[in-house]
């Protein structure tokens, strides 16, 4: 396996599981329903919140890495994955609005930093994994679940429409917790898949490529006639 894809999967892989274990942990507390994931980052347990968060990050860029140095990613599908992992980073550092006090500078970035994480990752998955087809089937996986991304941010932007016609809140049209998890959920599945991709004993050359090698060339007996003339 590809070291830096290997180190980077680890890291995703750590990192999701704080996430998922602070998520059982204040399940009574917090409504997995109607309060987004980075409601954790308010409380006492914040830091392990943005410790769970900052490794994901830095799990996504190794990733990259990987992909870049293997040659199965562009330099675009590369800066959209740096752009989900910077958007991480943000919100691993900017806690959200605390709405008991009220809005703050603070919670303004994270907000700015989740949507350009939301965004950067279906794009990175489907500019990287578009040549699934010569590839294995995490390639495949990586573009499905792309597709699946953009399909929630898609939908979620229409709750968001729904709601600015009839005068509601958005995020009252919709389960915005259980929506988000199941954003989150999805895009970390499509970031697995490249770092599975990255991971895999494979070639970078397309069968095209190899099938265009020369063939060697040997050297031919002379013929009866050619040898008598020699003499």
């Amino acid at each position: 396996m590809h070291g830096p894809a290997r180190a980077g999967l680890a890291a995703v892989a750590v990192g999701a599981g704080v996430i998922a274990a602070l998520d059982l942990a204040y399940l009574g507390e917090i409504n997995p329903l109607r309060r987004t994931i980075s409601e954790h980052g308010l409380g006492h347990q914040g830091w392990i919140f943005g410790l769970g968060v900052a490794l994901l990050a830095v799990g996504s860029l190794a990733i990259g890495v990987s992909l870049l140095r293997r040659r199965l990613a562009g330099i675009v599908g590369a800066i959209a994955l740096a752009g989900w992992s910077l958007g991480l980073l943000v919100v691993a550092w900017f806690p959200k609005h605390d709405w008991s006090v009220g809005p703050s500078l603070s919670g303004s970035i994270h907000r700015v930093g989740s949507l350009v994480a939301f965004l950067s990752l279906p794009l990175a998955a489907l500019l990287i994994a578009r040549t699934w087809r010569r590839h294995p089937r995490a390639a495949l996986a990586a573009f499905l679940l792309g597709v699946a991304s953009v399909l929630w941010v898609a939908g979620i932007a229409t709750m968001v429409w729904i709601g600015e016609s009839s005068g509601l809140a958005w995020w009252q049209v919709m389960p915005l917790g259980l929506v988000e998890r199941g954003l989150a959920v999805t895009e970390v599945g499509a970031l697995v898949a490249l770092g599975l991709w990255g991971a895999s004993r494979i070639t970078t050359e397309t069968p095209e490529r190899t099938t265009a090698r020369p063939t060697p060339v040997t050297a031919s007996r002379p013929t009866p006639r050619t040898a008598s003339a020699d003499r």
